[in-house]
C-alpha cells in the first residue's frame, strides 16, 4: 500500500515543478501588463495634447507628439505580442501539468507530448522575453533621443564663478 502512495507523491512533485515556472510567467505577465498600461496612458495623454496643439496651432509640438505616438505604437505592439507569447507559454505549462497528473491515473504514454509541450512553453517564453527586451530597447532609444535636447540648455558656469 505504501508503494502506490509513494508513486503518487513522486508524480505530485513532478507536476508541481512546472507550477513554479507558471508562477514566474505570471510575474512576467504582471510586469508586461503594467508596462502596457503605462504606454497606453502616455499615448492617450499625447493624443489629448495633440488635439490641443492642433487647435492652438503648435506645429512643432504637434510633430514631436506624432513622433512620440509612433514610438508608443511600436512599444504597444511589441508588448502585446510579448504578452501573447508568455500567455501561450503559460497555457502549455498548464497542459503539461494536467498530463502529468492524468499520466498517474491512466498510462497513456504521453511522455513525448510532455517533452514537446514543455519545450514549446520554454521557446514561447523565450520569445516573449525577447520581445520584452525589444520593447525596453525602443523605450531607451526614444529617451536617448530626448536627451539630445539637453545640449540646448543653458551652459553651466564653471565652479567658483558667478553668473553675470
Amino acid at each position: 500500500m505504501g508503494e502506490p502512495i509513494a508513486g503518487i507523491a513522486q508524480n505530485i512533485q513532478l507536476a508541481v515543478t512546472p507550477v513554479f515556472l507558471l508562477t514566474a510567467i505570471g510575474a512576467i505577465l504582471n510586469v508586461l501588463i503594467s508596462r502596457l498600461a503605462r504606454v497606453v496612458d502616455r499615448a492617450r495623454a499625447l493624443e489629448a495634447e495633440l488635439m490641443g496643439a492642433t487647435q492652438a496651432g503648435g506645429d512643432e509640438r504637434r510633430l514631436v507628439a506624432l513622433d512620440d505616438l509612433a514610438i508608443l505604437d511600436r512599444r504597444m505592439g511589441a508588448v502585446n505580442i510579448s504578452i501573447a507569447l508568455c500567455t501561450a507559454s503559460a497555457f502549455l505549462v498548464c497542459i503539461v501539468i494536467a498530463i502529468l497528473f492524468v499520466g498517474e491515473i491512466a498510462d497513456l504514454g504521453w511522455a513525448q507530448a510532455v517533452i514537446w509541450l514543455f519545450l514549446g512553453a520554454i521557446v514561447l517564453l523565450a520569445g516573449g522575453l525577447g520581445l520584452f527586451l525589444f520593447e525596453i530597447r525602443i523605450a531607451l532609444t526614444s529617451v536617448r533621443v530626448r536627451a539630445g535636447l539637453l545640449a540646448q540648455r543653458r551652459p553651466r558656469t564653471p565652479k567658483g564663478q558667478r553668473e553675470a
